[in-house]
């Protein structure tokens, strides 16, 4: 069985079921036996701007009010959380590859504001997807999810329509195959 580790991305298998997580791909933001997992949901869009979820100065007009944001699982869809590439960001969690998971959101706030911080260097997400101790061990052992560790850098880089498909071709051999198989095979 694959590594389970922070910074790994999860890749539902075509087959599954769970509409929360059919053909997501799901970045393994923590992870230990002992206290279950947390993980962010990467190509799921919502209707969400952060506008929306947030009073910003500037209301409206301002540039970050603009930024979608994603949907993170369907734990506490209430909550707000962020992947980025600002090491300087003070309590921000290295995933590896140069992305960062949470931080200080009034600095993040104040470095998209000003500017210093542009919308292609932050994900923001609403809600979270999260195991119990041992939980998701099992669902890799059951075959619920493809392991691709040391991923985090993919976070940034393909579009969400296509990010499943693509990280599976990028894995290749039967996983290539895995990426042609239609959504619903009867109908194929």
């Amino acid at each position: 069985m694959p590594r389970l580790r922070d910074g790994s991305l999860l890749i539902s298998q075509p087959f599954l079921g769970d509409p929360n997580f059919e053909r997501t791909v799901v970045l393994l933001c923590r992870h230990t036996e002992e206290e279950g997992s947390f993980g962010l949901v990467l190509n799921r869009d919502s209707t969400l701007r952060l506008g929306d979820v947030l009073e910003l100065p500037g209301g409206d007009a301002s540039p970050a009010a603009a930024l979608p944001l994603g949907l993170g699982g369907p734990v506490q869809p209430d909550t707000l959380h962020y992947l980025h590439h600002r090491a300087d960001l003070p309590n921000a969690v290295s995933l590896g590859q140069d992305v960062y998971w949470g931080g200080d959101f009034g600095v993040l706030l104040g470095l998209l504001l000003s500017g210093e911080l542009g919308p292609d260097e932050v994900r923001l997400y609403v809600g979270y997807s999260g195991w119990t101790a041992g939980q998701l061990g099992e669902e890799v052992k059951e075959n619920v999810w493809i392991v691709h560790p040391n991923a985090a850098g993919k976070v940034f880089t393909l579009d969400n329509d296509a990010f499943w498909r693509a990280i599976l071709r990028e894995k290749g051999g039967r996983f290539r195959v895995l990426s042609n198989y239609p959504t619903d095979p009867r109908l194929n």
